[in-house]
Parts: C-alpha cells; sequence; structure tokens
C-alpha cells in the first residue's frame, strides 16, 4: 500500500461480504497454495480492467519487514562472540579515525557510515561474502566507500592489517605505509577490489559485473555459478542517475547472482533523504517496479513483541504515514518524546506499549542493526531464483556515537569524539580500555590470536573461502600475437580507399580468429555497429544473450542478421555508454577478478566518452582495468555532417589527463595493427597495469605501407613519414599531422614546396600523450639528477638534427600538441579546431577550423616570418592566393557563422 492512499482508502460499505472474499483467498491459499492465489488475483484484475474499473497501481507493501517473524531461519552463529567482534571492529574504526584527526585535523574521514552499517557488513563477513581461496569462484563485493574505517578495522582484527598501518589512516605516504580514504586498488591492490566512492558508480558497476559473469558461465571462459555480486550503498547515493538507472537490466537478464544491501540510514550528507517521504518505500517501488526481489528489513526483533498486539493495523498505519523527518527526529529523542509523539497518535498504540519503559521505547532497534533480521534476509537473497535482490535496511546514522552523532544531521562530518564521548563509546561496546590509556591515546584493540574471537573470525573466514576484501591477480601471461599476424595491413592497401574505422574492423576479424586470443576478445558496442562497420561479427561471433534468441529477426535472410546467442561474444549495451563502460570494467579486470585474460574493445562514438564516462573511465585506471577503448567516428572536422554535439575535438585531452592510459590517434592501418600488438603484449604477456585509447575516423584515403623502422616511433609517438624535397626549398620546416588531417598536411607540404620555396619533412604524431610523458620522466630525472648525465626526451632526440620550426595540425584543440612544446627545439606553432564544431563538407569544416592545407600553409608561413626567413608580405601574399578569410569569426568562439566560397588550392 502506498503511504499516499493509507488515509484515501474507501469505506467498506458490505463488511460481511468483504470477509467472505477474504475466507475464500485463505481456503484457496491453504488448498491449492499461493500459486493459485496469484492466478486468480491476475484473472480479477484483468477482469476488473476489461470491465472499465480502474485498479490504481500500487508497487508497495506495508511498511515493516518483508520476511516475518515466524520465516526467520534460526541464526547460525554464536551471537555473543559476533557482538564482542563487531564491537571491536567498530571501536578500531572509530579509533583510526579519531586519531588520523588529533595529528592533523584537515585529514577527516567518516565515522557514521559504518557505525549505521556494522551489522550488515559483519553479518555479510560471517556468513555470506566468500574469498577466492575456497572450492568456488568468490564474489566481488563492492563495499559502500565511506565505510571504509571499518573494513580497514576488520583486516586489523583478521591480523592483516597492524596498528602501523591504522595509524597512518589516509596518510599514505608515511611509513611503513597508510591507508587511502577510500577503496582504491591503484593505492591498495592487493586489497581493495573495486573502487566504489564515487557516488553511484558502484550499483552500475555491479549490475554489469553480474551480468558479465553470466557471460564467463555462458560461454564457458569461467565457471560463475557459484558466485554473487553484492553491492553496499546509501540511500543517499540513489539519487545519483547510475544508482538505478541499470536496473531493469538486472531484471531483463534474471540476474539472481546480485544483490544490493542499500544501507537506509535516512541521511545524507547535509539532511535527510526524504524528509517529507519514505525513502525505503520510494526504493520499493523503484526496484519492484522493474522487476527486482525486495526484501525491506525495517524492525528489530524488539517491535516484534509490539507488532504482534497489533490486530487491526493501527500500529502499521502509523508507521507508514510517519515519513523520514520525524523518524529521523525519534532517533535523538528521548523515550518519553516517543511515546507522546509516535505512539500517542491513538490510544491504542499508548495501550500496545503501556509496560515498556521510556528507555525500552529509545532503546527500540532498527533492523539494520539486528543480527537475526539482516541474516534471514541475506539468506533469502543467495537463495532467491530469477530475480536479483535488494535489501533495504533501515538504520541509524552514527549509530554507537552518543547523543552528540548518532541521527545528526551533521554526523556525516563527524571525526573527532571529545574523552567523555569515547568513554561512553568503549563502555557501551565493552572494549577492555581503561580510563588511562584513553588519556594517553586512543589505543588499538586487537584480542590475542587464540582468543574465542579471533579463533572464531579465523574459522568463518577460511571456510567462507578467505579474506574479504583481498585482490589477487589469478591470470597467467598470455601471449600476444606477433606483428606478423598483421602482415596485410602493414602492406598499405593498394589503392583502395578505407577509413581507420574499417581498417579497424578487417583487423578485429582477423584477431577474433587467432587461436590464442581471439576466444578473449570481447567486443562492446553501444548500438552503433554498422557505423563502426562491426555488423558482419553480428553472424560471424553472434550478440551475447543468456536466454539465445527466441525470435526469428527481420533480417534473417541477409548475410550479416541480428544474431543473438547464449555463447555470443559481442556486447550489444544499447545506447548506453555508461552501461558499456561498466561491462568493459568488468572484462578489463577478469584477470584479477576470475583469472581470465578478457580483452575488452569497446568502440563508440569519441564525442561520447570521456565527456560523457569521464568518472567510469577514472574509476577504470584506478581498478587496474586492461582493453581499449576506441572512439569512432573521431574528429571535430573528420565526423562532418553531425554537428556541434557529435564533433570530437578534445577527447584526447581530456584523455592525457588519466594517468594510465596509452592515447593514440592514428592516420594509418599500419599505426592500428602496432598499436594493437604493442597494448597486448604490454597489458597481457607483460602484464601492466595500463588501458588503451585509440581514435579512428570516417573519411576514406589510401592506406600507406608501413615505413622500414618505424615501428618504434609509432609505439612512442612519432616517426619521420617523407623527407622535404630539399631542391625545392630555400628554408625548412617541420610539419606534424595525425590521423586525416596527416593528408592535409602532405597536401600542405606539396604547396609550400610548389609556391613558396618552403621545404617541409612531415612528421606523423601517433601520440601526443607518450611524448610528453616520456618528456616529464625525462624533466624529473634531471631535476633530481643534476650532477648526472642528463636526459633527453624521446621528441627531442628525433628533432635535434632537423631544422625550422615545427608546424602542428591535428584534429583536435590546440592545446594537445601544445603539450610537447617545453622539448621542442625550434618554435611549435598549433593548428587545431578548437570551438564549436557544425554541420557541413569536410573541405567547409576545416577551412572554418584552418586546418585544411592551405590553412597549415599559411600558418608555415607566418611561423617561418616570426623568426625573420619569410617576409610578411609573403604571408599576406600566400592569404590572397589561397583564398584565405582573413575578417572571418575566430572559430574559436564563432557562432553563425556564413563562410566565403574558395577553392582547394591547386
Amino acid at each position: 500500500m502506498s503511504d499516499s492512499n493509507i488515509r484515501n482508502q474507501p469505506l467498506d460499505v458490505d463488511p460481511e461480504e468483504t470477509h467472505e472474499w477474504l475466507e475464500s483467498l485463505d481456503y484457496t491459499l491453504l488448498k491449492h497454495g499461493p500459486d493459485r492465489v496469484r492466478y486468480l488475483l491476475e484473472r480479477l484484475e484483468d477482469h476488473a480492467l476489461r470491465t472499465k474499473v480502474e485498479i490504481p497501481f500500487n508497487a508497495n507493501t506495508p511498511y515493516v519487514n518483508t520476511i516475518p517473524v515466524e520465516e526467520q531461519p534460526p541464526y547460525p552463529g554464536d551471537r555473543e562472540i559476533e557482538r564482542r567482534i563487531k564491537s571491536i571492529v567498530r571501536w578500531n574504526a572509530m579509533a583510526m579515525v579519531v586519531r588520523a584527526n588529533h595529528q592533523d585535523p584537515s585529514l577527516g574521514g567518516h565515522i557514521s557510515t559504518f557505525g549505521s552499517s556494522a551489522t550488515l557488513f559483519e553479518v555479510a563477513q560471517n556468513h555470506f561474502l566468500r574469498g577466492k581461496n575456497g572450492n568456488g569462484p568468490g564474489d566481488q563485493v563492492f563495499f559502500q566507500g565511506h565505510a571504509a574505517p571499518g573494513m580497514y578495522s576488520r583486516a586489523f582484527v583478521e591480523g592483516r592489517l597492524d596498528a602501523e598501518h591504522l595509524t597512518n589512516y589516509r596518510q599514505e605516504l608515511q611509513r611503513p605505509g597508510g591507508l587511502s580514504s577510500y577503496p582504491h586498488p591503484w593505492l591498495q591492490p592487493n586489497f581493495w577490489e573495486y573502487p566504489s566512492v564515487s557516488m553511484g558508480l558502484a550499483p552500475i558497476s555491479g549490475i554489469y559485473q553480474a551480468r558479465f559473469n553470466r557471460y564467463l558461465e555462458d560461454r564457458d571462459l569461467a565457471s560463475t555459478n557459484d558466485s554473487h555480486v553484492w553491492v553496499f550503498m546509501g540511500d543517499g547515493e540513489t539519487d545519483e542517475p547510475e544508482s538505478l538507472g541499470a536496473i531493469t537490466l538486472a531484471a531483463r537478464e534474471k540476474l539472481d547472482n546480485l544483490i544490493f544491501v542499500i544501507n537506509c540510514n535516512l541521511q545524507r550528507l547535509d539532511g535527510p533523504v526524504r524528509g517529507n517521504g519514505k525513502i525505503i518505500q520510494e526504493l520499493e517501488r523503484a526496484f519492484r517496479g522493474a522487476g527486482w526481489n525486495v526484501i525491506k528489513v525495517i524492525w528489530g526483533a524488539d517491535w516484534d513483541p509490539i507488532l504482534a498486539k497489533d490486530k487491526d493495523g493501527v500500529l502499521v498505519e502509523r508507521m507508514s504515514e510517519t515519513v523520514d523527518g520525524q523518524y529521523q527526529k525519534y532517533s535523538v529523542e528521548s523515550g518519553e518524546y516517543i511515546r507522546e509523539n509516535f505512539f500517542g497518535a491513538d490510544p491504542r498504540l499508548v495501550d500496545m506499549v503501556k509496560t515498556l519503559s521510556d528507555d525500552e521505547l529509545r532503546r527500540l532497534r532498527r533492523g539494520g542493526h539486528d543480527p537475526e533480521k539482516v541474516y534471514a534476509a541475506y539468506k533469502a537473497a543467495v537463495e532467491h531464483e530469477g530475480q536479483p535482490t535488494v535489501i533495504l535496511a533501515k538504520t541509524i546514522k552514527g549509530y554507537g556515537l552518543g547523543e552528540t552523532g548518532e541521527g545528526r544531521n551533521t554526523t556525516h562530518q563527524q571525526h573527532e569524539l571529545n574523552e567523555a564521548e569515547l568513554r561512553d563509546f568503549r563502555t557501551r561496546f565493552d572494549i577492555p580500555i581503561t580510563d588511562e590509556q584513553l588519556q594517553a591515546d586512543v589505543p588499538f584493540y586487537r584480542p590475542p590470536s587464540d582468543s574465542p574471537e579471533n579463533i572464531y573470525l579465523r574459522e568463518h573466514r577460511e571456510s567462507l573461502g578467505g579474506y574479504v576484501p583481498h585482490r589477487q591477480i589469478l591470470a597467467e601471461p598470455l601471449n600476444a600475437p606477433p606483428l606478423s599476424e598483421f602482415d596485410e595491413f602493414l602492406k598499405g592497401s593498394g589503392g583502395r580507399e578505407l577509413s581507420t574505422t574499417m581498417a579497424f574492423a578487417r583487423m578485429f576479424g582477423r584477431l577474433v580468429r587467432n587461436k590464442d586470443v581471439g576466444n578473449l576478445l570481447v567486443p562492446i558496442i553501444p548500438d552503433e555497429a554498422r557505423t563502426f562497420g562491426m555488423d558482419p561479427f553480428f553472424r560471424q561471433i553472434g550478440i551475447y544473450s543468456h536466454v539465445g534468441q527466441i525470435y526469428e529477426p527481420v533480417d534473417a535472410g541477409n548475410i550479416a542478421y541480428y544474431r543473438e546467442a547464449k555463447d555470443g561474444q559481442l556486447l550489444e549495451e544499447g545506447i548506453n555508454e555508461a552501461g558499456a563502460m561498466s561491462s568493459f570494467l568488468a572484462a578489463g579486470t577478469a584477470y584479477a577478478a576470475h583469472g581470465v585474460n578478457t580483452i575488452p574493445f569497446f568502440i563508440y562514438y569519441s564525442m561520447f566518452g570521456f565527456q560523457r564516462i569521464g568518472d567510469l573511465i577514472w574509476a577504470a585506471a584506478d581498478t587496474r582495468c586492461k582493453g581499449f577503448l576506441l572512439g569512432g567516428t573521431a574528429g571535430r572536422t573528420t565526423l562532418n555532417g553531425e554537428g556541434l554535439q557529435h564533433q570530437d575535438g578534445h577527447s584526447h585531452v581530456l584523455a592525457s589527463t588519466v594517468p594510465t592510459i596509452h592515447a593514440y590517434d592514428p592516420a594509418y592501418a599500419y599505426e592500428i595493427a602496432v598499436i594493437i600488438q604493442d597494448g597486448i603484449r604490454r597489458m597481457y604477456q607483460e602484464q601492466e597495469d595500463c588501458f588503451y585509447y585509440m581514435t579512428l575516423g570516417n573519411e576514406n584515403y589510401e592506406m600507406s605501407e608501413m615505413p622500414e623502422g618505424s615501428q618504434e616511433g609509432i609505439i612512442r609517438g612519432i616517426y619521420k613519414l617523407t623527407d622535404g624535397d630539399r631542391k625545392k626549398g630555400a628554408h625548412r620546416v617541420q610539419l606534424f599531422g595525425s590521423a586525416a588531417i596527416l593528408k592535409q598536411v602532405l597536401r600542405a607540404q606539396e604547396i609550400l614546396a610548389d609556391r613558396y620555396n618552403v621545404s617541409g619533412d612531415v612528421w606523423s604524431v601517433t601520440s601526443y600523450k607518450e611524448l610528453r610523458q616520456d618528456a616529464l620522466d625525462c624533466e624529473r630525472w634531471n631535476m633530481l639528477h643534476p650532477t648526472k648525465r642528463q636526459r633527453k626526451p624521446y621528441i627531442t632526440k628525433v628533432l635535434e638534427k632537423t631544422e625550422g620550426p615545427v608546424i602542428a595540425a591535428s584534429d583536435y584543440m590546440k592545446v594537445l600538441p601544445d603539450m610537447i612544446r617545453p622539448w621542442v627545439p625550434d618554435d611549435l606553432f598549433s593548428m587545431g579546431t578548437d570551438g564549436f564544431g557544425r554541420s557541413d563538407s569536410r573541405q567547409a569544416l576545416r577551412r572554418h577550423f584552418e586546418v585544411d592545407a592551405e590553412s597549415i600553409a599559411v600558418g608555415t608561413l607566418y611561423a617561418l616570418s616570426k623568426q625573420g626567413k619569410v617576409k610578411r608580405e609573403t604571408v599576406q601574399k600566400a592569404i590572397d592566393e589561397l583564398g584565405i578569410d582573413a575578417e572571418k569569426a575566430n572559430p574559436m568562439s564563432a557562432g553563425p557563422v556564413i563562410q566565403r566560397e574558395f577553392k582547394p588550392a591547386e
């Protein structure tokens, strides 16, 4: 029943008839079971609708626990020992934050999140979360980021971390090492598996991880049937679009290997999540409507005898009509206030609690703090089939922090306790620490290794397959295919024109047939396969679907028909870059999670990569993800017709911010081949923790043969493509080009030689990021070793014997080539596509952005004139002869523009 309808129900005009209907329902349930009841209710609803009776939609159940007390399974653990373990973990989690802030108040940290979720985590750790050292594959667990102190504390009690680690919480640069603020595999590669504190990323990543586990099983790449994906998150996090944006996929795919545990402490950072509403009911509607199994854990066992007295439903109605802001108020108020305000609303309610003292009312627990209620929910979740499960557990934020922290709006920011609060905390949770010890410091406490607590803890973790979280590399190195595998692409296209996108598609087709790596490739496409020339793979390798294909596709008669298969290799994600990137994360970390070297190739519109899903890409770097991101239809003037929202001129600039990405902008098929071969070698043979970004264009032109000796330069970022004709040049210049703009640079080389007596060497720049990183590494080494022989960046080495200024043109912003300016021996003049894109021909767009051959020629003469080698009048002459409109709007800030007519130079 939805909360809005509770007080608006129609009156029962015939109670006797109502009783007869209910009696019949009870009889059917007893005689034929719940399936028969469901069938009859569905038929009744269908009949009512056909007879024009409107039935209000309602996805809510009453505001009580989903699992009634009489259906709770027996608790299998020792409640008292588990309580002591949980108390010790609570204490150390609090102590590490408080100690860090005693040392430096600016360090921050969070006590309250784990305070509210300690029971949720401890029950899971003692009975459910499976490690990877047992008989099965183990679980994948996304821990709620702000609860990280609790995970460190438990690892300390387990003996996996020592006191020095806890002392250095949020002080990672201190010896012998510290602990990161939140889950970060990059910083703690043997501990955390998944970063989870960028709100919303863990839920969507968890969904696609669960689906990828099924993919591995269905394709016989790994056994994952006994594995679950757990996502622990907060109720406030569900406001992030990514949190709920993919929940229908989980239901559609029947991912019963997926469990969400939402800690509903009713608070976000500033105040109530839904002060005037009910977040648990809201989430129940969302998840039930999407097709999930929903388990609500709202009330602790203290409430069971009170609810048993609620014969006419007045208590459930009161529970349902009370909004979250008021429940938050009850968590900080006295028992007297609760009696008067909550139970005082109806004399029948007052009578239900007349035997309870005010103190007992104050201590009535919420369901998320009751181990038996939580255990029952977890057990039901792992045993449920056919649906993913979400557990909505009601808690109090800052539980255990006392009057200054428990349930307060400021709780999230609390990271210090005074001496009195520490004593209260210690006493409440029975920690064997004296007042004298508290006065000296906030000591950590770990029970002896032979204590009942430690023995119990170790035995339970061993029975569950080892400790969690724990990250380990399970995959063996993979032999990369030799470059000779790509021979046909190294020899050029023999006069045929094709785009780098088509070249990649053909290359992938060859690679997928490779006996060593072909079966490990995971192509991922967000509904643009035909744009990227990947549609032939529909039939060749199949589109993954757990249920196969239960319909006849409309294009069944075509060669490249839409073929779905249970063992399909291609992940077709629909118009959903965030979901596709989440699949990339799952596939790119399978080497650690499952011991399988799956190699993801995610191809998409380059504009909708870093700009749209940059947070997930950053998380991929943190996760030590591997694979290839392929920005298709790239380049602001190369993708010509689509216009402003689609034309990418800055993804390489954004890629430069991600430390573990190797970013390339290739012009020819052989460059792509060299980059892919070297990428597989580095990531999967040498086991480097990195991934690749490569842009691909859709402009057709002839693919050249690979120049001899260019392989190193392709990988490192630059190589010489052609020498200028010295006989035709009084002046020398170095012309840089990338991808499709390299063709414009080659034409500019001819214009300069034929018309203006300038000889230019042409260089293909495959990666400004690689060149810059190498230069920065050399610069840093030189700074720190001033008395030793100084190192030279690669870009400096290749240019040190050349003559003339460098003119660097690309289909990206000018800041891209500017990244290497300090290490270029001569002047560098950048030409790029700053500004908004627009729809037109490539020729018109390149003239507008001043990266066509004529504009590059003028830019070259200008660079020479700045050095006094060419008269300014020569530059003006070129502007006039080549039809450059000197008065047109600057493309960097131009709005609507009407371009002057022009003809390309002969």
